[in-house]
């Protein structure tokens, strides 16, 4: 008599809820993901970047709250960067266009076809992402600057983070993005294993320990910068390429160059 046949319909469930989901099943998923956000219209992506830009502010916002009220102790950051969680949970709960995650989910497409009618439409969904995102940062800084939306001790709080943010070289955020886009390609590759609350708890693990880590993520990074830019305390030329460019670069080595391309060796066989 077979192991199956010894177990009953409870115990079987039991089984199937604990088996764990293999690698290829997830490598399916999100390269069916893939291929939906690269044939989705521009008008779609473009707003959906916006919102995500706008959104993602939120971690500088509340980050910047808890830098408020914190004491100046060693054990502060570690406090402060529950904040910067927020924007992400919202973020890719709302299911908004994130570049960083764009680092793996349209890759994998291309891994699996590298034509050329591939790389024009991985480089068409990362530009029109990438500078959605940034719009809606741009905004939101301008917002928070000439709004006048928050108390001024809270903001005083907020511009300390940032110009923390800041004071990295080009060098620096170029090194401190590579494992910031490693942690949020691991992020999307492990999702499609999570459900309810275990979803938002790995959210706010893994962001946690990028603004933890004092990473650098190109689009929450950016606010930080354009907050600067806009009060004149920063040049926009070196927000742009002191800052926001190697932040880009690294993400990219860091969630593409390193993450997805490993996760595409283990599995290549298999698929």
């Amino acid at each position: 008599m077979s192991e199956d046949a010894e177990l009953g319909r409870d115990e079987k469930n039991r089984v199937d809820a604990y088996e764990k989901v293999p690698s290829a099943v997830i490598f399916e998923a999100i390269r069916r993901e893939g291929e939906h956000e690269l044939s989705r219209p521009f008008s779609a992506l473009w707003w959906s970047g916006v919102a995500a830009g706008l959104a993602i502010s939120t971690s500088v916002l509340c980050k910047g709250f808890l830098e408020s009220i914190l004491p100046h102790a060693d054990w502060a950051a570690g406090v402060s960067n529950l904040g910067y969680t927020v924007g992400f949970l919202i973020v890719i709960l709302a299911r908004m266009q994130l570049f960083t995650e764009n680092t793996i989910t349209p890759i994998l497409p291309l891994f699996l076809a590298p034509s050329r009618a591939n790389f024009y439409q991985t480089a068409r969904l990362w530009s029109i992402v990438l500078a959605a995102n940034l719009v809606g940062c741009a905004a939101a800084a301008v917002v928070l600057v000439h709004g006048h939306i928050l108390p001024e001790a809270r903001f005083d709080g907020i511009l300390t983070v940032s110009r923390h943010y800041a004071e990295a070289t080009a060098l620096e955020h170029f090194a401190w993005g590579i494992p910031a886009g490693f942690i949020i390609a691991a992020l999307v590759w492990i999702l499609p294993r999570m459900e309810g609350a275990g979803e938002v708890l790995i959210i706010v693990i893994l962001t946690y320990v990028i603004g933890l880590g004092g990473m650098s993520h190109v689009v929450a990074g950016s606010t930080e910068l354009f907050l600067l830019v806009v009060r004149g305390e920063l040049g926009p030329v070196e927000a742009v390429l002191g800052g926001i460019l190697p932040a880009f670069a690294g993400n990219v080595l860091g969630g593409t160059g390193i993450f997805t391309a490993l996760t595409y060796a283990q599995l290549r066989e298999e698929i």
